[in-house]
C-alpha cells in the first residue's frame, strides 16, 4: 500500500500523514528488563562464535540480506540479530531465506521464548531439587519438600500457559472491529472528542489476567500512522487510573479504505506485567487480526474507535473476549470504495 498523505484533494476523510517514529522507541521492548539484557549478552557471544567458526554461514546470510542500512547498534549476521530492532526498518531477510522463521509457528509467543525457558527452567530446577532432597529427609521436612515441588510444577505449567500462542479464526466481513487482546471487558466509555479519531469516540478497556493469552492483534486491516510511548507507574490494571498513570504504548492506525477511520490501541502495563513489546513502525500495513506485540504477565489493553453513524457495539462490561476473533463492534451502512 502506498504511503499516501492527507491533502486538500483527499478531503477530511483522506489518508493521514505518517507521524515520525517516537525517539524513545529504540527497540521493541522500551521498558528493558533483565531477560532482554541477558539475550543481548548472549547475542554478542553468538556473533563472535559465528565469525570464528562459521564464516561460510555468515557470508551466505549476508548475500541474501535485504535493505539499505543496519538498524541495530551491533553487527547483524543473521535474522536473530534483528529481533529487538525490527521496528527500526533497514535490513531484513525474506521468509524463504530466514532459517529461523519456523519459530513463528511454535505454539508459544516467539518474543516470550527467553522468559518461557528461563522461568520454566527455574521452576523445573526447584522441583527436581525438592524431590531429590525429599528422599534424604523425613517427617515434616519431607512434606515441605513435596509441597515445594508441587508448587514449582504448577508455576511452571502456568508460565507455559501464559506464553501460549493459539491459532485464531479472523472474521472477514467489512466494517468489523475485532478485539486487540484476550481478557475481560472492564470499561466502555464515551469520549466527547478524540484528537486522532477526529471526533466523538468510544473507548473499550480490556483487562488481561495472568491466565489470558497476552499477544496483541490488530483490530482492523489498516496502516500504522504512528506510535507513542510513555513511561509510568505499575498500578493494578483493574484500576481505572492505571490507564492514565501506568507505562503504556499507543499504536495509531487507520483503515485501508475510505472513510479511513482512525483507531488507537493502547498497551498498558499492570502490577505484574512490566514489559510492553511492540514491533511496529509508522507505515507498516497490518491485516485484521495480525499479531503486532504482547504485554508480559498481566495487563490492560484499550481500544479507541470513532463513534459515528452505523456503529454497533457487541460487548458489555464483564464479557470475555479473544484477540483477533471476538467482534467488538461493526460499522454498518457505510459504503467502502
Amino acid at each position: 500500500m502506498s504511503d499516501k498523505v492527507r491533502t486538500a484533494d483527499n478531503g477530511p476523510a483522506g489518508p493521514r500523514n505518517l507521524m515520525p517514529m517516537d525517539p524513545q522507541l529504540k527497540d521493541i521492548q522500551p521498558g528493558g528488563g533483565v531477560i532482554i539484557r541477558c539475550e543481548q549478552a548472549w547475542g554478542r557471544i553468538r556473533r563472535a562464535w559465528l565469525k570464528c567458526f562459521r564464516p561460510g554461514y555468515v557470508r551466505r546470510m549476508e548475500a541474501c540480506r535485504k535493505g539499505n542500512f543496519n538498524p541495530c547498534p551491533h553487527e547483524v549476521l543473521d535474522p536473530r540479530d534483528l529481533k529487538f530492532h525490527r521496528n527500526q526498518g533497514g535490513w531484513y531477510w525474506e521468509p524463504e531465506d530466514d532459517p529461523f522463521v519456523w519459530r513463528d509457528r511454535l505454539p508459544f509467543a516467539r518474543v516470550g521464548l527467553a522468559e518461557l525457558f528461563a522461568m520454566t527452567g527455574a521452576a523445573a530446577l526447584v522441583m527436581v531439587l525438592s524431590l531429590w532432597w525429599s528422599g534424604r529427609v523425613t517427617g515434616a521436612m519431607q512434606w515441605i519438600c513435596w509441597l515445594l515441588a508441587v508448587t514449582a510444577g504448577v508455576i511452571g505449567v502456568l508460565i507455559a500457559w501464559f506464553f501460549r500462542n493459539p491459532q485464531r479464526s479472523i472474521p472477514a466481513q467489512p466494517g468489523q472491529v475485532v478485539s486487540p487482546a484476550d481478557g475481560t471487558i472492564v470499561e466502555i466509555e464515551e469520549l466527547a472528542h478524540d484528537e486522532f479519531v477526529g471526533g466523538p469516540a468510544r473507548k473499550i478497556g480490556i483487562f488481561l489476567s495472568i491466565f489470558n493469552v497476552h499477544i496483541n492483534r490488530a483490530p482492523i486491516a489498516g496502516r500504522v500512522i504512528g506510535l507513542k510511548y510513555r513511561p509510568g507507574k505499575y498500578l493494578n490494571a483493574l484500576r481505572p487510573e492505571s490507564a492514565r498513570e501506568n507505562e503504556q504504548l499507543a499504536v495509531f492506525m487507520e483503515e485501508h479504505q475510505a472513510p479511513y477511520r482512525g483507531m488507537i490501541v493502547r498497551q498498558i502495563t499492570g502490577a505484574i506485567a512490566r514489559r510492553i513489546v511492540c514491533w511496529l513502525k509508522p507505515g507498516d500495513v497490518l491485516e485484521r487480526g495480525e499479531q503486532f506485540g504482547m504485554i508480559k504477565l498481566g495487563s490492560r489493553t484499550e481500544l479507541v474507535i470513532p463513534a459515528e453513524a452505523g456503529l454497533e457495539i457487541f460487548v458489555k462490561p464483564g464479557d470475555k473476549v479473544r484477540a483477533g476473533s471476538t467482534i467488538l463492534a461493526t460499522y454498518r451502512g457505510i459504503e467502502h470504495r
